[in-house]
């Protein structure tokens, strides 16, 4: 291409994204509501649709790990007005256990990784354990007895609780799937399951309430009083980090254009607290610094399946 071609290209790209965007801008979500995975774009998308001047709405796409709202925005038009937020799954994990998809994860456009939350083992108050030490004892005094809710098949909450029962020596506690947090959080609570790895910030409440006792966050380091995971059981650490993506395709203009506003609005100081209130850190990565971590995840993440030997259900 010729020069003078090319810097007109490059011009007239420029120029789109600063007027982009013109209309509604959609974020699929391929969760339910009720979870980290849509509270924190619903408090980002507010201040997008304020900074932009335009609507940005949430659409929850639920169902198959995250796959089926994958899909939808991996088909979409690369116009930039439909967009995903997701934790890891459809992102980098369900190409490590599903032998085919729908969708392509390495060919999203990665725009913006908003914020991290650490997961917390969470037992129902009925087991007399004050911490994971004693909960390991219980379970293997009693094999096969237990079982633990997560998230869905390859999330990270059910990666997270398989990791746990490897390294704490192949413990015995049988996996029940739910479509989302709130339907595994509600059968934890009523005592239906004995145990979930979830989201600290959407768990806190209960923890607060007495309804739920938390174990051990998955940090490398105690959070709010409660203890590391790897304090137990050294090298331990798994958290939910959510970011932000476009159909393959998706100019880079618009990309970094969405990469920058994420991390202008991630430094006001209300968006700030409703984060703390979900025990979420900020992250703010761009584009480019989104796709070396989404690498550096995919194999972490491959690391865990591994140990764990995780297969889907």
């Amino acid at each position: 291409m010729r020069p003078f071609v090319l810097f007109l290209v490059l011009l007239s790209g420029t120029a789109w994204s600063q007027e982009w965007p013109t209309k509604t801008v959609r974020i699929v979500v391929p969760f339910p509501p009720g979870g980290s995975a849509d509270l924190l774009p619903r408090i980002i998308g507010e201040k997008l649709s304020e900074r932009w001047g335009q609507p940005v709405i949430i659409d929850n796409r639920p169902g198959a790990a995250g796959n089926i709202g994958a899909e939808v925005v991996f088909r979409s038009e690369p116009d930039g007005y439909t967009l995903m937020s997701a934790p890891p799954p459809p992102l980098v994990i369900n190409r490590l256990l599903y032998p085919k998809l729908g969708y392509d994860a390495t060919q999203f456009v990665p725009m913006s990784v908003m914020a991290a939350i650490p997961n917390v083992l969470l037992v129902h108050p009925k087991h007399d354990v004050k911490n994971v030490q004693e909960f390991i004892a219980l379970v293997k005094a009693n094999p096969g007895k237990f079982n633990y809710a997560s998230q869905g098949n390859a999330t990270t909450s059910h990666l997270t609780a398989e990791l746990f029962k490897a390294m704490a020596g192949g413990l015995q506690i049988t996996h029940i799937p739910y479509k989302g947090t709130a339907p595994a959080l509600a059968d934890l609570v009523a005592g239906q399951v004995d145990m979930m790895c979830d989201n600290l910030g959407v768990s806190l409440p209960h923890v607060k309430a007495g309804k739920l006792k938390a174990l051990a966050v998955t940090s490398k380091t105690s959070y709010m009083g409660i203890p590391a995971m790897a304090q137990t059981l050294p090298g331990f650490e798994a958290q939910a980090w959510f970011g932000v993506v476009g159909p393959p395709g998706t100019p880079s203009a618009i990309a970094e254009k969405v990469g920058s506003s994420i991390n202008q609005i991630l430094k006001l100081p209300d968006v700030q607290k409703r984060l703390a209130d979900l025990s979420a850190e900020p992250m703010g990565l761009g584009p480019a610094e989104m796709a070396a971590f989404m690498k550096q995840e995919t194999e972490r993440w491959a690391a865990v399946i591994r140990t764990a030997g995780v297969r889907l259900d």
